[in-house]
């Protein structure tokens, strides 16, 4: 019999935590890539120095 490989943990996206519920309107609390246009989110480092774009590599220097 041929032992079954574990799945390993899925690769969740955390993109509920970028939209916040005010009301009947929902607010996006992170900014879009220019480049790629809207639905893609600009990630931000731990220090909040820069917002990156893991899709096109755009960087956003905040200082």
């Amino acid at each position: 019999m041929v032992d079954k490989k574990e799945k390993g943990k899925k690769n969740t996206s955390e993109r509920w935590k970028k939209y916040v519920i005010k009301g009947d309107t929902i607010e996006r609390t992170a900014k879009f890539c220019p480049r790629c246009g809207a639905g893609i989110f600009l990630a931000e480092s731990k220090n909040k120095d820069r917002r990156y774009c893991g899709k096109c590599h755009y960087t956003d220097f905040t200082r």
